[in-house]
């Protein structure tokens, strides 16, 4: 059984993708856009008869599963409601699961599935995406046993915008675990350069589609004025809102 993507007028605004580059991402990535008897090439899996080896459960259609955007779209519905605020993930998950996703629960309830869509770019391993199928996966776990702070790990990831593919490397490690150690030293001065608008800057940036490069510049710009003089309780009061806005515990 398939589900007929015409009956959502959005489907496809959310990825904002021509219907041949939907075509290609469809095939690639689970689709098959080529099988005969569809309505539409686009149209996707809701329910799937039972195959040898396979999980199934019984239901009115038959043994079988669900196909995979329903089925993320049912629980979703069932335990979040008919309209969620923010919907994210990996941005290739925008399409075609998250955008046949939102059709689908879009033709249930008439209602738009998600107020805002949120993905964040691939993290690649020497012009790679890392994939558990590649085997080239730098994991967390595996960086703090061999010693690295945690706050240098996520200095590191949020260098760039989060919608930006980037690669990891030995090097972004190493400026990021600079930078701590930078912001270490500002910070262990009792006075320094008032923080209130650094911190407003902090604000304002993410605020803006969450644009942490800029908020680290504002930040690497008030650690470079530091000199150990100024107000009392400054360093302390950037110290919490690092921690508060940014997650870095200094």
């Amino acid at each position: 059984m398939y589900f007929n993507v015409a009956s959502d007028p959005e489907f496809g605004h959310r990825s904002h993708l021509s219907e041949a580059t939907q075509l290609k991402i469809f095939g690639e990535r689970g689709g098959d856009p080529d099988r005969v008897g569809k309505r539409a090439p686009l149209d996707c899996l809701l329910w799937r008869g039972k195959r040898e080896g396979e999980p199934f459960w019984e239901s009115s259609l038959g043994a079988g599963r669900p196909g995979w955007h329903i089925e993320c779209s049912a629980i979703a519905l069932h335990y979040l409601g008919q309209s969620i605020d923010v919907q994210g993930g990996g941005s290739d998950l925008l399409f075609p699961h998250h955008d046949m996703g939102a059709s689908e629960a879009f033709a249930l309830t008439g209602k738009r599935f998600s107020q805002n869509f949120m993905h964040a770019g691939m993290i690649g391993l020497d012009g790679e995406k890392m994939s558990k199928s590649k085997g080239n996966l730098v994991f967390v776990s595996a960086l703090r046993q061999s010693g690295v702070d945690p706050n240098a790990i996520r200095l590191a990831l949020i260098e760039s915008h989060y919608r930006s593919n980037r690669d990891w490397s030995a090097a972004l490690l190493a400026r990021a675990e600079n930078r701590l150690q930078e912001w270490k030293g500002a910070l262990a001065h009792s006075r320094g350069t008032p923080a209130h608008e650094t911190i407003a800057a902090i604000r304002t940036a993410l605020s803006d589609d969450l644009d942490t490069p800029r908020a680290l510049e504002a930040m690497d710009r008030w650690a470079s004025e530091q000199n150990g003089e100024g107000d009392v309780g400054g360093p302390g009061l950037m110290s919490r809102a690092l921690d508060a806005l940014l997650g870095i515990a200094i």
